[in-house]
């Protein structure tokens, strides 16, 4: 799957729905690029890296809105990583016995359900 759609677009928002996570690059108020991500990434600063449950978590991610993506890369049951020109990295395994359940997460390129598509 080919998620370089958001190289060079901003993070326009996090949003926490229930027990899942939204990344939307583009625009704010645009209907762009779409992450439904079904397992907590990790948040990896120049110093530091930060999980879901630690402190700050929350403050970490929504940080990177308004950061320009400088590179984005899904490896097929490996990892997804959307490294920002800050030089943080949002980085998620996709490694079996990382996940709790079957899927990671989706994608979606123009930001509708049409054309999700699930790794």
């Amino acid at each position: 799957m080919d998620i370089t759609a958001i190289e060079g677009q901003e993070l326009g928002s996090v949003e926490f729905v229930g027990d899942y996570l939204r990344l939307r690059f583009g625009e704010p108020g645009t209907e762009g690029p779409l992450f439904t991500l079904y397992a907590w990434p990790h948040v990896l600063l120049a110093d530091f890296s930060i999980a879901f449950g630690e402190p700050e978590y929350r403050n970490a991610l929504c940080a990177q809105i308004g950061e320009m993506v400088a590179n984005a890369a899904l490896e097929e049951t490996e990892s997804l990583t959307i490294e920002f020109e800050s030089g943080t990295v949002i980085a998620l395994s996709l490694r079996e016995e990382d996940l709790s359940g079957p899927q990671a997460g989706s994608f979606s390129a123009s930001g509708s359900t049409t054309d999700e598509e699930d790794f």
